[in-house]
């Protein structure tokens, strides 16, 4: 039986038992791997940015209490997921992506010293190797993340993309690190990755202008996780991944929640 097999007996068993509430959940720390939404939020320069609309918030008529609010957003910005159709015509849409693909044994590659001294760090095939030296080979199907540190700039798009500029113009101006596309297809034929993800605005690094890592992921329909968070509180190996987006029909990207079972 797979892991995520396993994970999904373990909790409908959970589930039917007359336990507590807290006791249904595997004995893990539930680690939040997502920013949250607001008027803070980065995104690429050229997309729209999130807006909230305050719909109603207070005391009605009838006296009881009612609050909504209407909200709209592109679907690439804050941590989101791309999917395959993004770069590759014919491919998974957000909503053609199988759960399997959004959930399994999750390996931290930290790269925080090579991009804290280079902002145009490109994640090379040997720091996988090098990664792999201490900790075991990359499993098949393992859902690899990508640690540069960039998560603590959050949200000070200067810092964080390179540029606070908005516009077609600030896209030459973006410098944070991103996965060389050599290591991209070591990753998808050597090591059959279900997923990648970092904490970083985009899988290729700010000055790409070809998005090579992102042509040869999508093409092979391995999904990206982008603007990740908190993953220094993730072990090397170990944690388990569940990352589900927004289920958008025809989407080529969406907000994503993406947790971590650390145990």
């Amino acid at each position: 039986m797979s892991r995520v097999s396993m994970v999904v007996v373990a909790l409908v068993m959970a589930a039917c038992s007359p336990r507590t509430e807290q006791s249904r959940w595997p004995a893990a720390t539930l680690v939040d791997l997502s920013h949250d939404y607001s008027d803070q939020t980065v995104f690429w320069p050229t997309a729209e940015s999130f807006k909230l609309e305050k719909v109603a918030d207070g005391v009605t008529e009838q006296g009881y209490y009612y609050a909504a609010n209407n909200f709209a957003t592109s679907e690439h910005g804050g941590t989101h997921i791309d999917a395959p159709v993004h770069f590759a015509k014919g491919h998974w849409s957000v909503d053609q992506i199988p759960l399997e693909k959004l959930v399994g044994d999750a390996v931290v590659v930290d790269v925080t010293s090579a991009s804290a001294s280079q902002p145009d760090y490109r994640v090379a095939t040997e720091d996988f190797v090098a990664w792999e030296r201490t900790n075991g080979e990359i499993a098949r199907g393992a859902i690899v993340l990508i640690r540069t540190g960039y998560s603590k700039f959050w949200p000070d798009a200067a810092k964080y993309l390179g540029t606070a500029e908005r516009g077609a113009a600030a896209v030459a101006k973006l410098h944070f690190p991103g996965l060389h596309p050599d290591a991209a297809k070591w990753l998808a034929e050597t090591r059959k990755v279900k997923a990648v993800g970092l904490d970083t605005a985009s899988i290729d690094y700010g000055q790409s202008t070809m998005y090579e890592s992102h042509r040869i992921l999508y093409e092979r329909d391995i999904p990206a996780f982008e603007n990740l968070t908190s993953l220094e509180r993730l072990p090397a190996r170990g944690a388990f991944i569940v990352a589900l987006p927004m289920k958008i029909k025809g989407g080529t990207g969406a907000p994503l929640r993406a947790v971590a079972f650390v145990p």
